[in-house]
C-alpha cells in the first residue's frame, strides 16, 4: 500500500497511518524505523474487533422509512445513522468526508473496490453521511461507517458491481492515485450479516511493505439506502471481525 491507500484510510477515519500507531511500534521494537513519522494519538486506531464483545442493539430503535424505496435527505441521513447509544459499548463521532480524487484501480473490473476504498461507492448517492464508530476497549474495535442515499434501482446495481468485483479480482490488483501505486494481493468474500434487503461482506488484502493489512467491508442495503462499515486489522494479518450489532442496528434505524 502506498501513500494513497493510507490517505484513503485516514479520511475515513481508519487510523492515523499505516506506519503509525502499534504496527510502528512494533517495528521499532524490532530495530526498524517506521515508514512515516507516528501520527499524533487517535481513538481511531483500530484493532481486530473482537467476537467477544457483546454488543446489542437498542431494543427501541425506530426507522426512517428507506424501506419503502425513497431517496433519503441530508438531513434524514444524519437522523438515521448510528448515534451514541443505539449499539450497546459503542459511540459515534463525526467523520470528514474523504478528500478529492482517491484511489484508481488498473483493471476495470475492479473499480467498484477502489470506489468503496475511497468513500465513494458507485453509482453515487445523492447524500451521503459518515461516521466514526469506537466499542467499549480502549476505543476498539474502531469501525468506519458512511450512508448513501439512491433510489432502488441504484442501490442494487451498487451491491451487484461490488459483489461481482470481489469475484473478478480475487487475485488481486494495483491501484494508482495520490502519492504512488498501491498493492492489493487478494480479495475474498466473507459471509455476510443478515440485515436489510440484500448485504456482502468482503475482505480486501493490501501490501504495506511486504506486510498483509486486511481491510474487511460490509454492505447492507436497505430499499434505495446502503450502508457501508468497515474496519482494518494493521497489526498482525488476522481478518478483523465486524460486530453484527452495528448492522442490525443501522438496519433496523433505516427500515
Amino acid at each position: 500500500m502506498a501513500l494513497a491507500a493510507v490517505t484513503a484510510a485516514l479520511a475515513l477515519g481508519l487510523m492515523g497511518a499505516c506506519g503509525g500507531g502499534e504496527h510502528s511500534d512494533a517495528k521499532e521494537a524490532a530495530g526498524e524505523a517506521p515508514a512515516t513519522p507516528p501520527p499524533a494519538a487517535s481513538s481511531a486506531t483500530p484493532s481486530p474487533a473482537a467476537p467477544s464483545i457483546a454488543a446489542t442493539p437498542r431494543p427501541d430503535l425506530t426507522g426512517i422509512g428507506a424501506s419503502d424505496g425513497k431517496v433519503l435527505t441530508r438531513g434524514e441521513l444524519d437522523r438515521a445513522v448510528l448515534a451514541d447509544g443505539d449499539v450497546s459499548g459503542f459511540r459515534s463521532g463525526p467523520m470528514d468526508a474523504p478528500p478529492p480524487g482517491g484511489e484508481t484501480a488498473d483493471r476495470s473490473e475492479c473499480l467498484p473496490l477502489t470506489a468503496v476504498l475511497n468513500g465513494k461507492p458507485e453509482p453515487l448517492g445523492n447524500a451521503v453521511a459518515y461516521r466514526q464508530l469506537v466499542g467499549p476497549e480502549d476505543d476498539r474495535p474502531a469501525v468506519s461507517e458512511f450512508l448513501t442515499a439512491h433510489g432502488v434501482r441504484d442501490a442494487s446495481t451498487l451491491l451487484n458491481r461490488v459483489r461481482a468485483a470481489v469475484t473478478a479480482c480475487a487475485d488481486g490488483f494495483t491501484a494508482s492515485g495520490g502519492d504512488g501505486p498501491s498493492k492489493y494481493t487478494g480479495v475474498k468474500p466473507l459471509s455476510p450479516v443478515k440485515a436489510g434487503d440484500d448485504a456482502l461482506a468482503y475482505q480486501l488484502t493490501g501490501d504495506f511493505e511486504g506486510d498483509p493489512v486486511p481491510l474487511v467491508f460490509h454492505l447492507v442495503r436497505v430499499g434505495g439506502t446502503v450502508a457501508t462499515f468497515y474496519t482494518a486489522n494493521f497489526e498482525n494479518g488476522a481478518t478483523p471481525q465486524m460486530p453484527p450489532a452495528l448492522l442490525a442496528a443501522q438496519a433496523a434505524k433505516l427500515t
